[in-house]
Parts: C-alpha cells; structure tokens; sequence
C-alpha cells in the first residue's frame, strides 16, 4: 500500500522547468530515498511534497488524500514530519527545551510557565527518554546552539521523529557531517525509524545504500528509475547519469 504519491508532478520557477511529470510512489513502511546529480530536482520534489512549493501542475496525495499545496503547519497535523538540510532548532533554548516543544506539539499541549508543574511531569520523563535514545542526555542542559555540528543535526532529526509522524521527510540527514558522525547518524536513523515509512534526500551513496530499500533517481528534472538498491548499482543509465559521475 502506497502512503504517498505524486502524480504528473510539473514544477517551474518562472518560466525555468524544473520538474517534469514525476510520478513516485512510496509504499507504507519503506525507506525511500531520492538521489540524483546537482541540479536534478531533489529539493524542489522534497518541497512541493511537504508544502513549501505548490506545484505548477499535477497532485500530491497522503493516504489517499490530496494534500497539494497545504501548508507545512498543516501537513504536520495530518502525520507528516521533516526535518531540513540547514538545522532549523531553536539555538537559545536548551537541547531538553526544543525536544519538549515537540512532545508538547505531538500531545497538542501548549506549554505557558503557568501550567501546574505536575501536569508536566510526564512530558519531561517522554522528553528525557528521547534524549536517551538520541545519546544526548549528557547535552540535556546545553544551549542547542553550542552543540557540535554533528550533535546539533542529532537533535533536528530527533525534531522530525519525535512528534511520531506516519511519514518522516528527511532532507540531507548527514550533509556537513564527518565519516564519523555520518556513521553515527545513519545508525541513529536506522534505529529510529525502524518499521516507519522513510522518504530520505541524500548524497551520499554509502548513505542511501545503506538504509534505503527503494531508491528513486531524478535526472534533469525525471524520473530516471526506481528500485532496490542492487537494482540501482547495475543500472547502466543510472550509472552514466549519476553513479558514474560519484566516481570521478
């Protein structure tokens, strides 16, 4: 069963094409990554899916309910999350504090320092519970904004996973990242998003080979292929579009 789909997706930027008929369709369940060369329409897709871009043609449908061009505040609602290539926390607040923002978001509480402080109780063992599985407890009282690059973008993932989304959006999860860190995140995404459906922008080839179970590949603006991993490797378009180039 598909989750999401686009269908006859066009995009354009003043009159520059950018995307032409993409047609994608994830299934429940799956981590399915988007890759392509610099320039090929990733981001564009990524943001006409989660409601930054509206498409200048063509639908994109969420459980079987047309979402095209909803907003991202009401894409959230309906158990889309995303997190972003450029961290988007809130770099004053402490680690703790963002995270507790999305627990509060996900049980529809809005947090005001009058609220009873019992009443909060269960919110801050949910919040220190994610920052145990996030390895982050250490940083639980540390401004997100002096946090390491590769500990700041930890904690955006986490953003994106912890409201409990029926469709994770990543974008870019390890850019900027060290081999190190890049390790240390792909098994934090494996180990979170397990059994979850996964659309995952990425460059990274060891990255997406790695995690993806499907694999989609735009090319100037289409569709080139789609499917499993191996499927991918052999493919000799796929190869001479952007594999190859990965290479050089």
């Amino acid at each position: 069963m598909n989750i999401l789909e686009t269908k006859g997706l066009y995009h354009d930027f003043k009159g520059l094409k950018v995307l032409f008929d993409i047609n994608l369709q994830v299934k429940e369940g799956e981590r399915h990554a988007v890759i392509g060369p610099n320039g090929a329409g990733k981001t564009t897709l990524f943001n006409l899916i989660t409601g930054t871009y509206s498409p200048s043609r063509g639908r994109v449908i969420f459980r079987n309910r047309d979402i095209t061009g909803e907003r991202p505040h009401e894409l959230r609602r309906l158990g889309m999350g995303r997190s972003f290539q450029i961290t988007s926390t809130f770099d004053r607040m402490t680690t703790f504090q963002n995270v507790r923002l999305a627990v509060l978001s996900k049980r529809g509480i809005r947090f005001n320092f009058f609220r009873r402080l019992e009443n909060m109780h269960e919110v801050t063992r949910e919040t220190d519970d994610i920052l145990k599985r996030i390895n982050l407890s250490a940083e639980r009282d540390m401004p997100a904004g002096v946090l390491s690059y590769g500990k700041h973008r930890t904690l955006e993932i986490s953003l994106a996973l912890a409201t409990e989304p029926d469709l994770i959006m990543l974008d870019e999860p390890t850019a900027g990242m060290s081999s190190e860190e890049t390790h240390t995140s792909v098994e934090l995404v494996r180990r979170l998003t397990e059994g979850k459906t996964v659309v995952i922008i990425e460059h990274d080839m060891d990255v997406v080979f790695s995690l993806a179970d499907r694999i989609t590949v735009l090319h100037l603006g289409e569709i080139l292929a789609t499917g499993t991993p191996e499927e991918i490797r052999l493919n000799q378009a796929v190869k001479r579009a952007y594999l190859g180039e990965a290479k050089e």
